[in-house]
C-alpha cells in the first residue's frame, strides 16, 4: 500500500514538472502580469524592445506599452489604437531588439532605422 502511494506521487510529481517543462519561459518583473498573447519565446531571453518594421510598432516589455510614430511624435499606449486592429502581430514579422535597454526609442529608431527594416534582420514567427 505504501509502495502504490508513493509511486502514485512520484507519477503526479514528474507528470506537473513535465508540463511546465513545455510551454515558453518568460522571465519578467511583473508578477500577474503576463506578455501579451502575440510573444512567445522559444527560450529565456532578455529583451526590452520587439519591433514590428511592416507597421512601425514597438512593444517595450518593461512598461508594457506599445509606442508607435503617430503625425511626427511617438505614442505610448496600453493599447492600440483602432486603425491597428486588422494586424495580426502573430503573423507580423518581429525584431527582437537585443542591444538597446535604453527609455529613448525615437533615438534608438533614428539610428537604426536602414537596419531595422531589412528583411534579413526580420524574426519571423511560424
Amino acid at each position: 500500500m505504501k509502495k502504490t502511494v508513493f509511486l502514485m506521487l512520484v507519477m503526479l510529481f514528474s507528470f506537473i514538472l513535465s508540463l511546465e517543462s513545455c510551454g515558453p519561459v518568460v522571465v519578467t518583473s511583473r508578477i500577474g502580469t503576463p506578455p501579451p498573447p502575440w510573444f512567445y519565446p522559444n527560450r529565456a531571453e532578455v529583451v526590452r524592445y520587439i519591433y514590428f518594421p511592416d507597421h512601425e510598432i514597438y512593444y517595450d516589455f518593461s512598461i508594457r506599452n506599445y509606442l508607435y510614430f503617430d503625425n511626427g511624435i511617438w505614442i505610448t499606449s496600453n493599447v492600440l489604437p483602432a486603425r491597428f486592429n486588422h494586424i495580426n502581430l502573430r503573423r507580423s514579422p518581429q525584431v527582437r531588439i537585443h542591444n538597446y535597454f535604453g527609455d529613448d526609442i525615437k533615438k534608438y529608431h533614428n539610428d537604426n532605422r536602414s537596419n531595422l527594416n531589412r528583411r534579413s534582420s526580420v524574426n519571423r514567427r511560424n
